[in-house]
């Protein structure tokens, strides 16, 4: 599968799980909400995460994408990954609440939340797209 049509198919289904490394080289999986913004796969996460502490020491990540449904149509996609803090990241986290959920009825108090719960924009490019074939 080709990166364009991975990402087309996350800016629709946005229910998947992100696997990280550990500190010993074991997976770290994470359910996890994704959106596409630009050419990038982007999450919300919080500051002190596995997820983050993860990234920020090996900055790399896979993502299983499926519907909510969890049959049908899915797709992992990897990459390396550049982890966003605040304030750069308020208007991506803005962006990929847009993206992921639509218009929030209060954005003020949504900046609030971001702000109050340490939130980061978690960004994979997309190096590697699949399945190519199912079976």
């Amino acid at each position: 599968m080709d990166v364009a049509a991975a990402l087309e198919m996350i800016r629709h289904q946005h229910r998947a799980v992100l696997a990280t490394e550990r500190g010993d080289g074991h997976p770290q999986l994470s359910p996890v909400s994704a959106g596409v913004l630009g050419d990038t796969v982007v999450i919300s996460s919080r500051e002190p995460s596995m997820k983050v502490r993860n990234l920020r020491r090996r900055p790399f990540a896979s993502l299983c994408v499926f519907p909510d449904t969890f049959f049908g149509s899915w797709v992992q996609v990897e990459g390396p990954v550049e982890v966003v803090a605040l304030p750069q990241a308020m208007q991506l986290l803005v962006d990929y609440y847009r993206t992921v959920a639509g218009e929030h009825p209060d954005w003020e108090d949504y900046r609030a939340a971001m702000e109050r719960e340490r939130r980061v924009m978690i960004r994979l490019t997309v190096q590697r797209a699949g399945p190519d074939r199912s079976g």
